[in-house]
């Protein structure tokens, strides 16, 4: 070897020195990218991660909320299931009513028939209480809006106005819903 070829131990560990450091400048920057992209995929998978909680808490939600909904709808079945029937009873229950109110109290042969018909009258009336239909029956009572219909009004001395004087037709409630409000006479003022 010649003295130009003759590379020194110094030489040589420059050299290798160099090319492990073209080296590691060129493996840093690859490593530095799949760092990167790394990092970027998991940002992605953990926003994935909220966005799917954040899902399932809105569908945890969503069925509280329908069960809820069919809950309350089921009590109000329950609860109201009797309107149609027990509008179909008013009419029976004002007939028997009527019966009473016109019947010869007084005529001995008719007074056992007028006393099964009240009786009947009172075991209708406690079987659909049982029910949740409630009379409202509003005599000497203040005029209300929501319950009692006006039919007519009438200026009566010594009484207020807006007071019920007559009641021509009860009214009934069903679980506190109104099914039929009561027909009154209504006291006016005094002109």
């Amino acid at each position: 070897m010649t003295e130009e070829q003759k590379v020194t131990p110094d030489e040589q560990v420059e050299a290798i020195v160099e090319s492990a450091e073209t080296e590691a400048t060129v493996e840093v920057p690859a490593e530095a990218n799949k760092i990167a992209e790394l990092g970027k995929k998991l940002a992605l998978a953990e926003q994935q991660i909220k966005e799917q909680q954040d899902s399932v808490v809105r569908a945890q939600a969503e069925m509280e909320n329908v069960r809820r909904r069919a809950t309350l709808d089921i009590e109000k079945a329950h609860k109201y299931a009797l309107d149609k029937f027990a509008e179909g009873l008013l009419p029976v229950i004002d007939s028997l009513e009527m019966a009473i109110s016109h019947a010869d109290k007084e005529d001995d042969a008719l007074k056992p028939m007028i006393d099964g018909v009240e009786l009947t009258l009172k075991s209708l009336l406690s079987t659909i209480e049982k029910f949740g239909l409630a009379i409202i029956d509003p005599a000497n009572e203040a005029f209300d809006p929501e319950k009692h219909q006006a039919m007519s009004m009438q200026s009566v001395e010594g009484i207020a106005a807006n007071q019920v004087i007559v009641v021509m037709q009860k009214g009934y409630e069903l679980n506190g819903r109104l099914l039929r409000p009561a027909m009154v006479v209504v006291s006016k003022a005094a002109e």
